[in-house]
């Protein structure tokens, strides 16, 4: 009886012990707490394959961040979401940002991380030997005008010697509703983002003639920004937000196609993996990342000398105001 007494007294002693070195060597500033952040997506799209695996991999939770999607079809109303507080952080083109500081917005949008650095979309025909020429004359499927979508088709036409008044641009079509209407008989052309453009060609509506990215040339095609006074109160969680974004850029960099794909095909639950693949192999070999989530001048301003040529900016605005990168170069 007596040796049973003391085996217990040992064994809490022990459990006392244990409990008491794990509190001494845990750290004292250990932040166990999660931030829970609303983030307003333009699309959803292989093109942003390193946002979904730093969300698959679980980067974020690594930095305490818990992320919470909202498709957000259209810049315009990704900017309207978070200048209504819905949200706070959009994703969406860097354009949409510039439009509200330049209407006077008080609070205004500052983008604080990069994702993209050239055009996603890819032209969608019926002809498979197709040159650029091909589409003079010819009625082509783009999106809301003044958005990033439409000029970067712009950009590239000028930069593949083609007179845009020679072709008949489309700027009628909602740009969520551009495969749809491409399917009922709208336009010759349509351009898309992926998945829609290969599931266009799976089914048989068209096959991709042309990326648009590799002729438009480099800009912060699509970043993330929130209003100027969250990101002044929330520089930490931001900072955070960089570094998970920084780890998904490395391992789209450092990794195949395949790889790629099987990391975020949860992502796409209506999309092969074989198709997957496929998709995230054409973002690669267009070279459509950029190498960490920070914005060169250089791409802005290419972003605003684009604006300026399509009349949809008169001067050009203050890099240092509307870019705040929170990673190194």
């Amino acid at each position: 009886m007596k040796k049973k007494i003391i085996a217990t007294i040992l064994g809490i002693i022990l459990i006392v012990a244990m409990i008491g070195t794990y509190l001494y060597l845990k750290p004292k500033n250990e932040d166990t707490t999660t931030t829970k952040i609303s983030l307003a997506e333009v699309t959803h799209s292989a093109f942003y394959a390193p946002l979904y695996v730093a969300i698959e991999e679980g980067y974020f939770k690594e930095e305490g961040l818990e992320i919470d999607l909202i498709l957000t079809p259209g810049a315009d109303k990704v900017a309207a979401a978070v200048l209504s507080n819905d949200v706070q952080i959009g994703f969406a083109g860097t354009e949409s940002a510039i439009y509200v500081y330049d209407g006077g917005e008080e609070d205004y949008l500052v983008t604080f991380a990069g994702l993209t650095k050239r055009d996603g979309q890819f032209i969608i025909g019926k002809n498979e030997n197709f040159d650029w020429h091909d589409l003079e004359g010819k009625e082509v499927l783009v999106g809301r005008k003044g958005g990033m979508p439409a000029l970067n088709f712009l950009n590239a036409l000028k930069n593949a010697g083609i007179d845009p008044n020679k072709v008949n641009i489309n700027y009628s079509i909602d740009f969520a509703s551009l495969s749809g209407a491409y399917i009922g008989g709208s336009g010759d052309y349509v351009n898309l983002f992926e998945p829609n453009a290969t599931l266009l060609e799976k089914e048989g509506y068209g096959t991709v003639v042309a990326s648009i990215g590799e002729l438009s040339g480099e800009m912060p095609y699509t970043a993330f920004y929130a209003r100027k006074s969250y990101i002044n109160e929330n520089k930490d969680v931001l900072e955070k937000f960089n570094r998970a974004l920084n780890k998904g850029l490395t391992f789209v960099k450092e990794k195949d196609a395949k790889t790629i794909a099987e990391k975020i095909v949860p992502q796409f639950p209506d999309t092969s993996l074989e198709d997957l693949e496929k998709i995230v192999n054409r973002y690669k070999e267009s070279d459509s990342w950029l190498e960490t989530t920070y914005i060169p001048e250089e791409y802005f301003k290419n972003l605003e000398n684009l604006m300026i040529e399509n009349d949809l900016l008169e001067d050009y605005v203050p890099y240092e105001e509307l870019i705040q990168n929170l990673s190194n170069e």
